[in-house]
């Protein structure tokens, strides 16, 4: 088979060197973290290590960081009524989640499906925080006692596109309410600190950066947040908010992963912000009618999704692949399917453009000479349908 070039980085990303090497140095550490013999308090250092390497990427305290066996995992313990703060134990009964988050947290977490509301966003794929302030008004003003819990995502997984986070963090305060951020594309790619942000929680993924798939961490901006109803209870493991003994081995990865990229995380943004624009510019020289979403705004550094009409994404994507370039229709979890996308569906974009959006992500290891093979083969299919398409007219 002929050389392969990977441009999937938001589905997943290869395995950093560091990542490798912790988890190597781990697989003779048998001891369980819970147990206070020699063993045991080796594993429990490792494990702790860790925690301090994740939570110094997201500005956060090490005890308020969970880890968890991913972003999916951490955004479902976040979305649930029975978060308190302090000594306030009055349950969430309203959550509110903006039309363009990942699955995991459009599913709801636990909240009942009456107590759900959607957040608009743009065409632009910005939330709409003129009318969330709307939504939080009318909750305090007509619905007294209403506490709401408000889900938005700190990057878009599809269009890169950043989210205002910050403000929003401030008027979901201003109403009573708790801001859970899903920052599993953010974290490594740009600054993504919790207190900054305002967030009170923040789902991060270890594979997302570099770390191994099947451990991530939900992060609590302050020690008074209590998650009072554990998905896994048992013996008490992250300080009672996940029952079950940590997977060791998943954790010193994720801990190396985020160190490093947190010292990486200047240049490396900068480099692959200059390769996407690359990119960008090279595409559109090809297909001068390629529609770049969210072009306009600030975005992932390594993020492109775009559409050329008459092209669906199907065609593309089996074109690329056999070409050698991998690349994805959007979020990768949709259980490999090529379907329409729900994001660009919540931007009000045309179904016949919609329906042939590609994403391209580039990461840590991409170079310039993998833009050049994704544009060669860019250009053979674009070549090849325009072909056809002639054939069939005559």
């Amino acid at each position: 088979m002929s050389e392969r070039v990977y441009l999937d980085w938001n589905a997943t990303t290869p395995l950093r060197p560091e990542a490798r090497a912790a988890m190597e140095a781990t697989f003779d550490c048998v001891g369980n973290p819970s147990s206070v013999h020699a063993e045991g308090r080796a594993a429990r250092y490792l494990v702790e290590q860790a925690r301090e390497q994740v939570a110094n990427l997201l500005g956060a305290e090490p005890r308020n960081l969970i880890f968890t066996s991913g972003g999916t995992e951490a955004n479902v313990l976040a979305l649930s009524p029975r978060l308190s703060l302090g000594t306030d134990k009055a349950p969430r009964d309203r959550l509110l989640i903006s039309a363009i988050e990942h699955p995991s947290v459009r599913a709801g977490g636990r909240f009942p499906s009456e107590s759900i509301e959607d957040v608009p966003v743009s065409s632009s794929g910005i939330v709409d925080l003129a009318a969330l302030q709307k939504r939080l008004d009318a909750l305090r003003a007509t619905e007294k006692g209403v506490r709401p819990l408000v889900a938005l995502m700190h990057a878009n997984n599809e269009t890169g596109v950043v989210q205002a986070v910050a403000d929003a963090a401030e008027m979901v305060h201003a109403a009573g309410g708790l801001l859970h951020v899903d920052a599993v594309q953010s974290a490594g790619k740009i600054a993504c600190d919790i207190g900054r942000l305002g967030a009170d929680t923040l789902a991060v993924s270890a594979h997302k950066l570099g770390g191994p798939k099947g451990v991530g961490a939900l992060v609590k901006r302050s020690e008074a947040l209590h998650i009072d109803d554990p998905m896994f209870k048992g013996g008490g493991q992250e300080r009672g908010s996940r029952g079950g003994t940590e997977n060791v081995i998943g954790i010193a990865g994720f801990g190396a992963a985020a160190e490093a990229a947190a010292k990486a995380l200047a240049p490396s943004a900068r480099r692959m912000a200059e390769l996407r624009d690359r990119l960008e510019t090279m595409l559109k020289a090809v297909s001068p009618d390629a529609v770049i979403f969210g072009a306009d705004l600030e975005r992932l550094p390594n993020t492109t999704m775009f559409a050329v009409p008459g092209i669906k994404a199907e065609t593309a994507l089996i074109a690329l692949d056999l070409a050698g370039v991998a690349v994805s229709s959007g979020s990768a979890c949709s259980s490999g399917k090529v379907a329409g996308s729900p994001v660009l569906a919540a931007m009000n974009v045309a179904a016949a453009l919609a329906v042939g959006a590609v994403r391209v992500s580039l990461g840590s290891a991409t170079v310039d000479r993998d833009i050049d093979i994704f544009i060669n083969a860019w250009r053979n299919l674009v070549a090849g349908l325009s072909k056809g398409r002639r054939e069939v007219a005559a």
